[in-house]
């Protein structure tokens, strides 16, 4: 019975000492991200994982190669669709994986997209039925994966089997040695191409299984089992590791470790999340769901390049900022108070939140994050805890139900009447013995006596809440109203305060937000609009010419000066400090807590360089300001994507140049030539600084359109339309909250023109050109001719209308001219006529001359003289030549007039005699045959012959009119025609 109470007892303090064991966490938690299955979009588990050289991190996912760069996640398939248990990045910067009966790699594409290709065709039928791969060991030069049936090597693209003796338990590499578990065997080394014994197990239990290899020192490594403990493998030694106390793991199954640091070790579990144990076996730090994990079934973890703890979970991903600055605190287990105060006062930390008081112990170690144990609640401050203060040595408590004061961690009350917020002493000189207290209703008197803080009356005349108090040098209080103003009241005379409200008409911008601080002894107002000081000249408010060149005038909501002069701030939602150590002051912010903290009751409390506590949504910050300066990790900029967009977008590039591990450059072969008809482009970028992520901004450039770099921003995709044909390179930097810049990275592409701007195109256009030119040409010539055609023949046109005027005009003269001529001819027809009339009565009267003489002569026939007389003169009426000359005048006479009528009719017919002749220039004249008849001096009968025979002379048929004959004549003859005889 004895021997069983004590077993019972021993068993008893064990699980005592573990529960105490695990109790004993730190008070500082790392910011732990919790990456869910709807976040990353993927399956549950995520067994291993690794990260490639430019930071990109890869999960071995239920459904596929998961990975992540900061901004991005994106999954890969295996083809048969199954899981993939294992990964591994080779030193040929090809990512191996294995799945479920099926293994080989991802590599990039020459779009830069990884691609699967399987190594299952490189091995036998007989081989090419297996289960799962559960480890991927890269050892060398070669690649092992390992199944429960078989081991297989691929060396020099080919593979080589190495079959199982029971069963493949475990595979893994350290410090140079590859060591695999067989279930019949134990542990294997391989060597030669062989498997041989490791070590000689007496030091192992009998039935253990190894679960994660690591080097652990020079020459050393450590080794887990899934729940029979841990080893120290030195050369062919074993020896067990031992912790500190009592084994927190004995009933626990331990999947996987890592090592943190060169002193510390993360060790995964199947129920309790992770233990962070040092060297020497002590638990430094315990990680669950308590702390923020999604759940506490971790199966694998990985420590990155910036010493972040990656955790692949059951269920989700976690990533741990182990090497993070910042650090959280929970005072309460359900992790649900707002953290509104917080001081360190005789070797006890305090903290207030909107749920109460609590404290723990502390010692003297740098970084009070590491502090071991739990915050025990102080009695009796259950409720908000406005403020705590340090005065006269004493440590006053600000509290919803009054004025406090706290000793040997218990609560001592000083005025229960009213809601404080603050303490201050009056004096500069401690003790002071009146001390002042803000509460809501205005500001408390309190004396100091003997040791105790005794409330006597409050500031008569001023009965607004009090959150923001300072006193000036001059007995002074200031007091910031959040929608009054600002109020001075002087104190000289407590009694009989002197209270004036500063406003707008005083100088502040608002009347609302105002809060009041004292900074390098100095009263400062912080508004919407920037830092205010007060001027006692004026006697009015006006901004701060210091603040103002280091805030501008942004809207500062909180100031706190710390022992070094730095002075923290919270602009917006946005912690930050003007840091005073350089030669210029420099304005650091804390992405990583922006929108953190608590509205209208902002808390910083900066203790030293390495412990500044700010008040969050859910408890504290602790910031180790020292460290994080110095945690200056290098940026690095990517570009994980670029799309074409068109009516179904194309991706261009897929976020590697070459292999995974190879350089972010783009070789110049490898500019993208792409459709006019994809004229817009998508950028997608990030940087893998996963811990800092909130801090990163971006900007960038499109060399060929943009003029400038961009304004820095959070963005992480940029898109351009409508860009015109050409050569584009995108460029893209990055830069963290302290100031680290990128280097530049960049991706070129052309857009190639439109068919109807190549080459070929401008050719057909030139040939078009040169062919609309000729064809122009012909018809701009043919149109001329037509044009000149038409022109000569309008010309000719023209020339004939002004041929036929002229003809017309010269018809009219012709006209006017015969007409002229018949006026002149008549006018000479009518002398002819006139002269032939004369002709007609001289012959007349000297045919009647005749006959008178002849009778008279008859009449004296006696008279011999008398009648020689009358002979004589009949002799003389009868001379012909006298008549001669008179026709041949009339016929010179007559020609002129008609235009050479008769030597026309002479020409024509000679043979006509003078007498003929005469007779024709008598009908050309229109006579009758008894003018004719006077003018011959013969009978009509006479003239009616001698037409008849002038007529058949002419031989003119008797049906022609003589007169029409002899004018037909006359015409012909004038034009130059033949004027032969009758037609």
């Amino acid at each position: 019975m004895n021997k069983i109470r004590i077993r019972f007892g021993l068993i008893a303090c064990l699980f005592c000492s573990t529960l105490f064991c695990r109790g004993q966490n730190t008070i500082g938690i790392p910011d732990i991200t919790n990456y869910t299955g709807e976040v990353y979009n993927a399956g549950t588990q995520n067994r291993q994982i690794v990260q490639d050289r430019n930071g990109v991190m890869y999960f071995a996912n239920y459904e596929g190669l998961l990975s992540f760069d900061g901004n991005y996640w994106k999954t890969y398939p295996l083809p048969n669709k199954t899981i993939i248990r294992s990964i591994a990045m080779g030193k040929d910067n090809r990512i191996y994986v294995g799945g479920q009966g099926d293994f080989g790699y991802f590599s990039p594409d020459h779009s830069g997209r990884l691609m699967f290709t399987s190594l299952k065709p490189m091995i036998s039928e007989k081989n090419s039925s297996f289960s799962d791969i559960w480890f991927v060991v890269p050892y060398g030069n070669d690649i092992f994966f390992m199944c429960r049936e078989m081991i297989f090597q691929l060396n020099n693209k080919a593979i080589t089997v190495y079959p199982a003796a029971s069963e493949w338990m475990f595979l893994g590499q350290s410090n140079n040695r590859l060591i695999a578990q067989d279930g019949k065997n134990g542990l294997l080394e391989f060597r030669g191409g062989l498997w041989a014994p490791f070590v000689q197990e007496s030091a192992l239990p009998q039935s253990y299984l190894v679960t994660c290899l690591f080097p652990w020192g020079k020459d050393s490594s450590f080794m887990g089992t899934i729940n029979t403990g841990f080893y120290i493998l030195s050369g062919k030694k074993i020896t067990p590791f031992r912790f500190t106390g009592a084994d927190p793991f004995v009933n626990e199954r331990v999947l996987t470790a890592v090592a943190v640091n060169q002193d510390w070790l993360a060790i995964g579990t199947n129920l309790d999340g992770i233990y962070i144990v040092d060297k020497s076996g002590e638990i430094i730090q315990n990680l669950s769901r308590k702390e923020g994990l999604q759940n506490n079934n971790v199966l694998s973890l990985f420590l990155d390049r910036d010493k972040n703890l990656w955790m692949g979970l059951d269920d989700g991903i976690d990533l741990v900022a182990y090497n993070n600055a910042i650090k959280h605190i929970y005072p309460e287990k359900l992790n649900e108070g707002l953290g509104y105060t917080s001081i360190i006062f005789g070797k006890e930390l305090f903290v207030g939140t909107s749920n109460g008081l609590y404290t723990i112990p502390i010692d003297e170690r740098e970084d009070l994050s590491f502090l071991r144990g739990e915050f025990k609640s102080v009695p009796g401050t259950k409720g908000s805890t406005n403020g705590l203060s340090e005065v006269n040595g004493r440590l006053l408590l600000g509290h919803h139900e009054g004025a406090f004061e706290i000793r040997d961690d218990r609560l001592y009350p000083i005025d229960k009447r009213n809601t404080y917020w603050m303490f201050l002493p009056f004096s500069n000189v401690l003790p002071s013995t009146l001390i002042l207290g803000g509460f809501d209703k205005g500001v408390e008197l309190l004396r100091y006596d003997a040791g105790r803080f005794i409330a006597e009356e409050s500031i008569p005349g001023y009965n607004a809440s009090s959150q923001y108090v300072a006193m000036d040098n001059n007995n002074t209080v200031w007091v910031a109203h959040s929608y009054h103003g600002v109020y001075r009241i002087d104190l000289n005379d407590t009694l009989h305060p002197r209270i004036k409200l500063y406003t707008e008409k005083n100088g502040l911008p608002s009347v609302l937000k105002n809060h009041l601080f004292k900074i390098r002894n100095h009263i400062v107002i912080a508004t919407e609009k920037g830092v205010y000081e007060y001027n006692p000249a004026t006697d009015s408010f006006e901004i701060s010419a210091y603040f103002k060149g280091l805030f501008g005038e942004r809207n500062i909501r909180y100031l706190r000066e710390d022992a070094a002069g730095n002075i923290w701030f919270i602009e917006d939602k946005s912690l930050g400090v003007v840091d005073m150590s350089g030669a210029q002051p420099e304005i650091i912010y804390f992405p990583e807590l922006s929108g953190k903290m608590v509205a209208d009751m902002e808390h910083i409390y900066p203790y030293d360089k390495h412990n500044v506590f700010v008040g969050a949504e859910k408890g504290f910050y602790l910031i180790n300001y020292e460290e994080y300066k110095k945690n200056r990790y290098p940026v690095q900029a990517r570009i994980r994507a670029v799309k074409a967009l068109g009516r179904t977008d194309s991706l261009l590039f897929g976020g590697y140049f070459g292999e995974v591990n190879d350089s972010l450059e783009q070789p110049v072969e490898d500019v993208y030539t792409i459709s006019n008809k994809w004229s817009s482009m998508h950028f997608e970028y990030c940087s893998p600084l996963y811990a800092a992520q909130n801090s990163i901004q971006y900007s960038y450039l499109l060399k060929g359109f943009d003029k400038d770099w961009s304004a820095w921003s959070k963005k992480t995709e940029k898109e351009y339309t409508n860009l015109a044909a050409g050569t584009y390179t995108f460029q893209v930097k990055s830069k963290s909250n302290l100031g680290n810049e990128s280097a530049i990275t960049e991706y070129s592409f052309t857009i190639l023109p439109p068919w109807y701007l190549t080459a070929w195109a401008y050719l057909v256009y030139i040939g078009v050109f040169c062919g609309l030119n000729y064809l122009f040409f012909y018809w701009v010539r043919r149109v001329f001719r037509r044009q000149q055609a038409r022109h000569e023949e309008e010309q000719k046109r023209l020339q004939y209308l002004h041929q036929l005027e002229l003809e017309k005009s010269e018809k009219e003269i012709v006209k006017l001219k015969n007409e002229k001529l018949e006026s002149e001819i008549e006018h000479k027809n009518t002398e002819l006529a006139s002269a032939a009339m004369h002709l007609v009565q001289k012959g007349e009267l000297l045919s009647n001359i005749r006959e008178e003489l002849m009778r008279m002569k008859k009449g004296v026939n006696g008279d011999g003289a008398a009648a020689e007389e009358f002979k004589k003169m009949l002799r003389i009426l009868g001379e012909e030549n006298k008549m001669d000359k008179d026709w041949e005048q009339f016929a010179v006479h007559f020609d002129k007039v008609h235009s050479d009528f008769l030597q026309i009719l002479k020409s024509v017919y000679p043979q006509l005699s003078s007498h003929e002749l005469k007779l024709c220039a008598y009908l050309r004249m229109n006579l009758s045959s008894k003018e004719i008849a006077q003018l011959e001096n013969i009978s009509v009968r006479g003239v009616e012959i001698s037409r008849y025979r002038l007529r058949k002379k002419l031989r003119i048929p008797t049906e022609i009119n003589l007169f029409d004959f002899l004018m037909e004549l006359h015409s012909k003859g004038k034009n130059g025609l033949p004027a032969g005889g009758p037609i």
